[in-house]
C-alpha cells in the first residue's frame, strides 16, 4: 500500500514539474495573463502583465513578459516596461490597464483613462523578424458636448482612418470630419513603444494624432 502511494506521489510530482508554473519575481503581482500561438508554430505562448515593485511619480510601473514553452519549461522571449501605462497614468479614472488578448496570432493591449475627457486605446502586436512589432493602433478620445474622435491606424499598410464628430450642448452632432490617408514607414516595437512621442498631422483638417 505504501509502495503504491509512493509511486502515485512520484507520478504526481513529475507531472507538476513537467507543467511547472512561471516564477513570479519578488514583489511582482500578476494583473493578467493569456495563452495563444503568437509565432505561428502551433504551440501556445504565454503573455503575462505584472505590477512591478518599481514606484515612480506616475505610479507603479507595469511589465509585460512573453514566454515560449520548450522542453516543458517556459523561456522568456520578450520583455517590456514600455508598452503599458503606469498605475496612475489613467488620470482621474486611475489605473489605465484593461486587459490583454491574443487573437489570430496577434497580441492586443487594451488601456483607458481620463476624467471628463476620456480615452480608450488598443495596441496590436505581431511577432515578425524576431520581434513583436506594432501593426495596429486604435484610439477613441472625447468628451460629451465637445467632440469624439476615432483613429484606426494599420501600421503595416500605413493606412489611417480618422473620424471626428463635434457635439453641441444637447450632445447632437453638428459637424463631422472624416479623412483617410497614409503614413508609411513607422517601425514601433513592444520594447520601445513609448520611448518617443510620435505626432501625425492629418492632411485635410490638420488634426493632431499622437501614438
Amino acid at each position: 500500500m505504501i509502495k503504491n502511494f509512493l509511486i502515485i506521489a512520484l507520478i504526481f510530482f513529475s507531472l507538476s514539474g513537467a507543467g511547472q508554473d512561471i516564477a513570479i519575481p519578488n514583489g511582482y503581482k500578476i494583473l493578467d495573463q493569456k495563452e495563444g500561438d503568437l509565432n505561428n508554430d502551433g504551440i501556445a505562448e504565454k503573455a503575462i502583465v505584472f505590477n512591478t515593485n518599481d514606484s515612480t511619480e506616475f505610479g507603479t510601473a507595469r511589465e509585460i513578459n512573453i514566454y515560449k514553452k520548450s522542453n516543458s519549461k517556459w523561456t522568456l522571449i520578450a520583455n517590456s516596461k514600455n508598452a503599458i501605462g503606469k498605475s496612475e497614468d489613467g488620470g482621474m479614472m486611475g489605473d489605465p490597464f484593461e486587459n490583454i488578448e491574443i487573437k489570430n496570432g496577434v497580441l492586443l493591449i487594451n488601456q483607458s483613462g481620463g476624467s471628463s475627457w476620456k480615452w480608450f486605446k488598443t495596441d496590436k502586436y505581431r511577432f515578425q523578424n524576431g520581434r513583436f512589432q506594432l501593426i495596429g493602433f486604435i484610439n477613441n478620445y472625447g468628451k460629451p458636448s465637445e467632440y469624439f474622435e476615432n483613429i484606426d491606424f494599420n501600421l503595416l499598410t500605413g493606412k489611417i482612418v480618422y473620424k471626428k464628430e463635434y457635439e453641441d450642448e444637447k450632445q447632437d452632432v453638428y459637424k463631422k470630419e472624416n479623412e483617410t490617408f497614409y503614413k508609411k514607414g513607422l517601425k514601433i516595437y513592444l520594447t520601445n513603444r513609448t520611448s518617443d512621442e510620435i505626432k501625425i498631422l492629418t492632411p485635410k483638417y490638420k488634426n493632431e494624432i499622437y501614438l
